[in-house]
């Protein structure tokens, strides 16, 4: 029966879906690092490329997701933009001023070496929005039913966070060693083999058929506004996510720079370590509880949850204060993410799933993540905080980016309000 997953989805959606993660987490957190530690600390830089990887993510998956229901084929978009998502990661360890001048040598080698990291990261971000926003996303609606989406989202939704105590506590050493080439060049070859496993892992529903519609007429369906009028719920749903997605983006790019230079917490790993895994365990344990009492009735206080722990960060100075609030806030946040995501599926009309991804990445990814750095990156240039390294200004992240995060959050309540009024209805 459809609504029980079997081993073998079980096993592709936590395995393509984790090693997925394991890139997303280094372009989410460690590209930001890596240019703020190797190249440039200029806030600027960040926010760009945030925005930029976001437009590409969204652009991808629009051109992407519309394909593969086009082709009727998930596997194939999966497994070989796996493997080339795998390659680009590992390629930014041979970015650095010193080969940006040898490449360009009539330019600034800081802003040339900035501008690669950029560009590369949207190259990066189409193989992965391809293989993962576009096609494994089209996958997870296609294998779950709305009787089990809530526990599959409740698993999924500790995947990054999985991947986050993985790569803190047993790689972040490489990178406080300065050895980014070797870090970069483990995951990068890691995603490329399970590509090449997903070519005997994964399998396309049946009922998965190519569609004879016109491609290009397609792309543009989610876009028109009678598409809009008949899908109410849906676009409902999509807002509550995008305004979410755009509180966490306010300060999830600087999170770490936050914690080291700012809180000075060098064992930043073990501190994050302790909040992922309760956060995780919280998680999957409210997996069954999102589809016993309902998406929209669980994301209340899951987003009153998130919002304590944002209100928290901003008073904590200590690791074990860190501790206790970013755990209330990662712990609203994983189950608010897994009960909305649950929402988006349920509303997403068959027959155009793979379209929808791409209309779900403008509302999930474009939108916030696009808005979200800016808002964070005005916030920090206020603050004026800054110190001196090598004779250098550099500039920190501040608390406040926290209290800017929950005056976002707040705004969640009108697309649940009305959202909660047509279920009612």
């Amino acid at each position: 029966m459809k609504n029980k997953l079997g081993l073998r989805k079980w096993l592709t959606l936590i395995l393509v879906g984790l090693f997925g993660q394991f890139a997303w987490t280094i372009e989410n957190m460690y590209f930001n690092v890596f240019l703020y530690n190797t190249i440039s600390t200029d806030p600027g830089y960040i926010a760009a490329m945030v925005g930029w990887s976001a437009a590409a993510a969204t652009v991808t998956t629009l051109l992407m997701g519309a394909l593969s229901d086009r082709v009727g084929r998930r596997k194939i978009f999966i497994a070989v933009g796996y493997i080339l998502w795998g390659f680009s990661t590992a390629a930014f360890g041979y970015i650095t001023p010193e080969n940006a001048a040898r490449l360009f040598p009539g330019a600034n080698a800081v802003a040339a070496a900035a501008t690669m990291v950029v560009v590369l990261d949207c190259v990066m971000t189409f193989f992965g929005s391809t293989a993962n926003d576009g096609a494994f996303n089209a996958y997870v609606t296609d294998v779950t039913t709305a009787d089990n989406r809530g526990r599959a989202e409740s698993v999924l939704a500790i995947l990054p966070l999985i991947s986050m105590l993985i790569i803190f506590g047993l790689f972040d050493g490489l990178t406080q060693q300065g050895r980014w080439r070797t870090f970069f060049n483990i995951f990068g070859i890691a995603v490329t083999m399970v590509g090449v496993i997903s070519l005997f892992l994964v399998r396309d529903e049946p009922g998965l058929k190519p569609r004879k519609d016109k491609y290009l007429q397609n792309l543009l369906y989610g876009l028109r506004p009678a598409v809009v009028r008949e899908n109410p719920e849906l676009y409902l749903s999509l807002a509550a996510f995008c305004l979410f997605s755009v509180a966490v983006q306010v300060f999830f790019p600087f999170l770490i720079i936050y914690i080291q230079n700012y809180l000075g917490i060098t064992d930043y790993a073990v501190v994050l370590g302790v909040v992922l895994i309760v956060a995780s365990v919280v998680s999957v344990i409210s997996g069954r509880f999102i589809d016993r009492f309902g998406k929209l009735r669980f994301a209340v206080p899951a987003a009153v949850i998130m919002l304590l722990g944002l209100i928290g960060m901003y008073f904590v100075r200590s690791s074990l204060t860190v501790i206790l609030a970013g755990t209330v806030m990662m712990s609203g946040y994983m189950m608010l993410s897994a009960a909305l995501s649950a929402n988006i599926r349920d509303w997403t009309p068959e027959g155009k799933v793979g379209h929808f991804q791409g209309i779900r990445m403008i509302f999930a990814v474009l939108l916030p993540m696009i808005i979200g750095p800016s808002i964070g990156a005005a916030v920090i240039r206020g603050s004026d905080s800054t110190y001196i390294d090598l004779g250098q200004v550099k500039t920190v992240p501040t608390p406040e980016i926290y209290l800017a995060a929950a005056a976002v959050l707040l705004l969640l309540a009108a697309p649940v309000y009305l959202l909660k009024k047509r279920e009612n209805h």
